[in-house]
């Protein structure tokens, strides 16, 4: 699987962003897709993810309510839908992806920057 990430960019408080992850691969049936970030001095954090057979996803906490992420089958194409956007959400992100039942993330895009301004 490879992952190709875009959409970060600088906004304000409040604003929204929207990220996409194309995936190249012969099937993702069998992954679960997600995104992480990192922000500047701190450890790599989960996100949100999304199997791709099927309709389960999850949040961390302090994103739920906030973030959507949904996927476009015909484009393999994952979407973080990112509202309300606050400035401790600055940080790179991450698409990744991993087989269902693992709890290692194998497969990185290259991140992208997101920055919020206060």
């Amino acid at each position: 699987v490879q992952l190709q990430a875009s959409g970060g960019g600088l906004v304000q408080a409040g604003d929204s962003l929207r990220l996409s992850c194309v995936a190249s691969a012969r099937t993702l049936s069998y992954y679960v897709m997600g995104w992480l970030r990192q922000a500047p001095g701190k450890e790599r954090e989960f996100v949100a993810s999304i199997l791709w057979s099927g309709h389960n996803t999850a949040y961390a906490n302090d994103v739920k309510g906030r973030f959507t992420i949904s996927k476009d089958k015909a484009k393999n194409t994952v979407v973080l839908q990112m509202n309300n956007l606050k400035p401790e959400d600055t940080a790179v992100y991450y698409c990744a992806a991993k087989m269902r039942g693992d709890s290692t993330w194998a497969k990185w895009g290259q991140g992208t920057q997101v920055t919020v301004s206060s």
